[in-house]
């Protein structure tokens, strides 16, 4: 028997051109239309615009929550839901929507609200690296202030997010195939983020989060549930807290998944999973017109 789960990518995964052809669909018009209501302004215009403004925080969330849920909207209509859900960042709050854990609309007003903060936090930054010393990073981190491993993604790759001057020091102690400084304002997943997430409670509290009908997997927390107000509280510490998608990707065999569609653009995420979990069959869906492609 097959046993599913959809997995859905965040910030960083944007493409100019995601969504265009999904505008001729009755499903997908109702959505763009409302979300610019919300927005005031066109998700459309955005992903058809210019790279640099659809990399702006502000506009890079509402646009892949929104390019993203049609998917799963239209992937579920086509195939029922799957049995499991979790998303990498951004991507969590379309796995709730997927979940039916809060409606389109509510969804989309929190991800504005966080897009809205997160993009005025100007201090921190953000540095992939590949293939280190767990062992020693994890040392060098413990011993610098102000820098923390925001997405642990993989056994050989990490996201680090701080003070500029710490991540830097951590760069230069730890030896690493490859270090990338990331394009965006703040230094997210991290303490240095507390601001942001204490304004953004209040948001989050506004919002009723019902019981999901599917399991979800929570960055903070990996490790599956229905219950809602767990959900909630998982959510309300991902903003400052690290995104643990390596522990996510181990719980799929244990969850007896031997599928997984990644829901949106890009192939990141399951090109994570190839590396990770060997034996699961990979699909990809950016774009309803192009159908499944099976990335294994």
């Amino acid at each position: 028997m097959t046993k599913t789960a959809w997995v859905f990518p965040g910030q960083g995964s944007q493409e100019v051109g995601m969504g265009v052809d999904l505008i001729d669909i009755p499903l997908a018009k109702r959505k763009f239309e409302i979300a610019e209501k919300i927005l005031g302004w066109s998700v459309i215009d955005i992903c058809q615009g210019d790279k640099e403004t659809l990399s702006r925080t502000l506009y890079n969330q509402p646009c892949l929550y929104v390019v993203e849920s049609i998917l799963a909207d239209l992937l579920a209509e086509k195939e029922g839901l799957p049995q499991l859900v979790a998303g990498h960042s951004l991507g969590e709050y379309v796995a709730l929507y997927t979940a039916k854990v809060f409606d389109f609309e509510s969804g989309l007003n929190l991800v504005n609200q966080r897009a809205k903060l997160m993009d005025k936090v100007g201090s921190g930054t953000m540095a992939a690296l590949m293939k280190f010393d767990r062992a020693e990073l994890e040392k060098v981190i413990g011993e610098t202030p102000d820098v923390v491993i925001a997405n642990d993604n993989s056994a050989a790759q990490v996201v680090i997010s701080g003070l500029p001057t710490a991540v830097e020091a951590v760069i230069q102690q730890v030896k690493v195939k490859r270090a990338v400084t990331l394009n965006v304002s703040g230094a997210f997943h991290s303490p240095l983020m507390q601001p942001a997430s204490e304004k953004f409670q209040s948001v989050l509290e506004s919002v009723a989060f019902a019981d999901a009908q599917i399991p979800v997997l929570s960055n903070v927390d990996p490790t599956p549930t229905k219950d809602g107000q767990a959900l909630k509280q998982r959510l309300a510490k991902q903003i400052t807290g690290s995104v643990r998608w390596w522990e996510i990707m181990l719980q799929f065999p244990q969850e007896d998944i031997n599928k997984v569609v990644e829901v949106g653009p890009g192939k990141v995420l399951t090109g994570l999973i190839k590396r990770t979990c060997k034996e699961i069959e990979l699909v990809n869906v950016s774009s309803f017109a192009k159908e499944v492609v099976s990335t294994r």
